[in-house]
């Protein structure tokens, strides 16, 4: 029995906002509800409405910048920097810059639509 899992072919999550979600490991691809991990391409110009999540979730960017508005701050993080957002923060992520923003997202536990609370 193997001790291990390799991941060549992770879920494309459908997006209408041309944000690419590359989920390898979650509750898409593999129903783990303990974890997600996904690569992002959040495009110039792109954000989503705020949300409430009920789980961490920790950004690392890759390359570009990436907004956070935590409740109410603003911080923009760029390529080599990494963030933990705590669960119960109010948060609208975006990509207000001119380029593409490439990042790694992990979710503890795994990200789900029913756990994220956006708002309308």
């Amino acid at each position: 029995m193997k001790k291990y899992t390799v991941q060549k072919s992770p879920f494309v999550v459908p997006t209408t906002d041309g944000k690419l979600i590359e989920e390898h490991f979650g509750n898409s691809n593999q129903t783990n509800a303990q974890i997600s991990i996904a690569h992002m391409v959040a495009p110039a110009g792109w954000s989503e409405p705020f949300q409430t999540p009920e789980f961490e979730e920790y950004t690392y960017i890759i390359k570009g910048k990436k907004q956070f508005i935590i409740d109410d701050e603003t911080i923009v993080l760029g390529a080599g920097e990494s963030i933990k957002i705590d669960k119960g923060a109010r948060i609208q992520y975006s990509n207000p810059f001119d380029e593409d923003c490439e990042y790694i997202a992990v979710c503890l536990p795994a990200f789900s639509i029913e756990l994220v609370n956006r708002e309308a």
